[in-house]
């Protein structure tokens, strides 16, 4: 693989294959920090239990699913109560909408396509899909991604729809000590770039920078010496929202082609 990041530090910020990512800035001469910025946990067994128990027990005319690893806990879930044909037989009858490549793969693996998808991998992207139907007095299932999704639940009750929330898991704050030293890195230009695979990690960054006082550093460090990297669009957005314009994003969503598209960057713009 060509040495495209000779001499580059990056820090990688999602914890979740940052062991793959690593070897990749490695491969292409490149030194890698594994500086996670986000913490995931999976929910209290008896929270999803109730949610999934609820929702087959009454089955709602839409689902919609927003990520591929929560439809994946569902399943799991909806194995271990024994209910597994039950949501086979309701996710049928079910109008389904996804937000992103994973969730249709997922759902595709289940011999499931879904009626909406996004169309550019986005939030937004799968609002305007959903447009031309009719949630009129509707109840809606909503898996949500760790956090809460405030403008698609506005939208869907906008539209007069009864939102039913399930969250098999959420984002939590890295551990202070890890995220000051990527804090102290990013604005002592230490790091060549920061690499991120969902915007919570630059949320977290950016609201502890904010609280000691450091933010507006940060983002003069972003806007010059120090390259974010963005694994997708809806990553992108989250990162723009805070104050980054200055980023690379891959045409394709995945971990591997966000290095690659920041290993060339880095070839193409050579100090």
């Amino acid at each position: 693989m060509a040495q495209h990041m000779k001499d580059r530090i990056v820090a990688l910020a999602g914890p979740r294959k940052a062991a793959d990512m690593a070897k990749l800035v490695e491969k292409m001469g490149g030194t890698a920090l594994l500086r996670p910025a986000q913490g995931t946990v999976f929910l209290d067994d008896e929270v999803l239990r109730s949610s999934i128990g609820a929702w087959l027990k009454a089955p709602a005319p839409w689902a919609i699913f927003t990520t591929g690893i929560g439809l994946e806990a569902i399943y799991d879930m909806a194995e271990q109560m024994g209910l597994m044909d039950t949501l086979n037989e309701t996710m049928q009858h079910t109008f389904i909408a996804a937000r992103g490549y994973k969730t249709a793969n997922a759902l595709k693996k289940r011999g499931l396509a879904p009626v909406v998808r996004d169309d550019d991998g986005s939030t937004a992207g799968l609002i305007r899909s959903l447009e031309p139907h009719d949630f009129t007095g509707k109840r809606v299932i909503l898996q949500l991604h760790g956090e809460s999704a405030p403008k698609l639940v506005e939208w869907l009750e906008g539209r007069g729809a009864a939102v039913e929330q399930i969250l098999p898991y959420q984002h939590i704050p890295p551990l202070e000590e890890d995220i000051s030293q990527l804090v102290d890195e990013i604005i002592g230009g230490k790091v060549h770039a920061v690499a991120f695979t969902s915007a919570p990690q630059f949320r977290f960054l950016a609201d502890y920078a904010r609280a000691h006082g450091k933010l507006e550093a940060v983002l003069e460090a972003f806007r010059g010496p120090v390259l974010a990297a963005a694994v997708g669009k809806v990553t992108a957005q989250g990162l723009r929202e805070e104050g980054i314009e200055r980023m690379v994003v891959p045409e394709e969503e995945r971990m591997g082609s966000m290095m690659v598209t920041l290993g060339r960057y880095f070839a193409q713009n050579q100090e």
